[in-house]
Order: structure tokens, then C-alpha cells, then sequence
């Protein structure tokens, strides 16, 4: 009996129904989860310093604020704005690269620094003690050349430093946000290029909230695994 041949066009769309179809599929709902609901951020830099450090991997609520429709910054729905003190994930106005600051001022907000003294809407921001097991966890050179506190935001207290031998823009405004805009800055003051240097940023460009470190690896220690910050939320600890 003679053997009947599958033609190769009928077998490739085979192939394409049967095992190419259904992956990429897979991977569009996966890549739409990432992009409306949630994702993740690696932090490469030290700009957020203490409460962020490099090698953390953060997990970014992208519902916090709002749904947006996948692959977009196109709003479908908004039920929420992001809150003085709340750190966020958001594409730069000066490049568009995705960054991670810290919600400072609020749209109408006026925001002025002197000499590392956050000044907000004319009253000083309070600053204590911080607790230890915080910048313990930097690199014993970033510890000892920096200085640590507890910044009291309104309604809001988290960590913050400073890098007293570095150029930094350490006076700055007062300025007030325009509205619809948000004023950021990173923990490590006098390492991070924020609104200082790029303005407040649209809310159309803020991705989302940063709500925990899911797992960090140590880069200076042969990318170890820094196991104490796994699942750790962000501000547990900086009072």
C-alpha cells in the first residue's frame, strides 16, 4: 500500500494551530497582565536609598490608581490619585525612561528645599531619629559617608539620607505643581535625578504604585541572595 504524504503547507499550518498559536497566545495574555495589572521593577541605581536598594526587585500595582488599556497609557477607568508619600513607578518627562521616586507634592502643592529642609505649602517638615536595621543594610562605605533620617511627610513618615561630600541640589523652589501633576523625589537626596532637575510629572505618565520588594540580590557580593528583603513590604521599617 502506498504511504500518502501530508503536504508541507497543510502540515505547517498544522504546526502553526496546534503548537505556535496557543504559545503566542499565552504570551499576549501574559504581557497584558503585566502591562494593566501588575508587574515588576528591577532598581539598578541607589536613588531611593535606603527604603530601595540596588539589586531589589519591586512589585509595581498597576491597578492602584487606575485600569489603562494594555500596552498604553490610555485610561479606561480611574478610581484613585497616587498620595503624598507613596512611591511610584513612572515614565520621565525629561527622557521617558521608567522611573521609581517617591510622591512628594501634590497637584496646587507648593515645595520648596533649604539646606536638605523640606518645606511644604510654607511649613518645615519634621525629621527623627531613624531605625538602625534600615541602613544597615548598605554597604558599610554608603553608611559611612552618609547621614540617615525620618522624613515626617503629612500623613506620612519613611526614611531618607543624605551624601554630605556630594554636589547636589540641595536648595531648591519654592515652586508650585501645576495641576494634574506630581512633584517626586527619591529618598537618597543627593543622589537622584527627579523634579528637581525635570519638573512635576503629568499623572497621565505614572504607571503605578511600588508596594514590596519581592527579592533582591546583593551585586557587590557575587549576586547573592539578600533573603532578609524578600517579600518585604516598602517603609516597613524606615521609623
Amino acid at each position: 500500500m502506498a504511504m500518502q504524504t501530508v503536504p508541507f503547507g497543510s502540515r505547517l499550518r498544522q504546526y502553526w494551530r496546534k503548537e505556535i498559536r496557543p504559545i503566542l497566545i499565552l504570551a499576549l495574555v501574559l504581557f497584558s497582565v503585566r502591562s494593566s495589572l501588575a508587574d515588576w521593577n528591577d532598581v539598578p541605581s541607589g536613588s531611593m536609598n535606603p527604603t530601595i536598594i540596588e539589586g531589589d526587585r519591586i512589585y509595581v500595582n498597576k491597578l492602584a490608581y487606575d485600569l489603562k488599556v494594555p500596552f498604553t497609557t490610555w485610561r479606561l477607568a480611574q478610581w484613585s490619585n497616587p498620595k503624598r508619600g507613596d512611591i511610584v513607578v513612572f515614565y520621565s518627562p525629561y527622557d521617558g525612561t521608567r522611573l521609581v521616586k517617591r510622591v512628594i507634592g501634590l497637584p496646587g502643592d507648593t515645595i520648596e528645599l533649604r539646606d536638605e529642609q523640606l518645606i511644604i505649602n510654607g511649613k518645615p517638615v519634621n525629621y527623627g531619629p531613624i531605625n538602625a536595621e534600615v541602613s544597615t543594610q548598605l554597604p558599610v562605605k554608603e553608611q559611612q559617608r552618609s547621614l540617615f533620617a525620618t522624613e515626617q511627610l503629612p500623613g506620612h513618615a519613611h526614611a531618607v539620607m543624605a551624601i554630605p561630600g556630594r554636589p547636589a541640589k540641595r536648595t531648591f523652589g519654592p515652586i508650585q505643581v501645576p495641576a494634574g501633576c506630581y512633584f517626586m523625589m527619591g529618598d537618597n537626596r543627593d543622589d537622584s535625578f527627579d523634579s528637581r532637575y525635570y519638573g512635576a510629572v503629568p499623572r497621565n505618565r505614572i504607571v503605578g504604585k511600588a508596594t514590596d520588594v519581592v527579592f533582591s540580590v546583593n551585586k557587590n557580593n557575587y549576586w547573592l541572595p539578600r533573603s532578609q528583603r524578600f517579600f518585604k513590604p516598602l517603609d516597613a521599617s524606615g521609623s
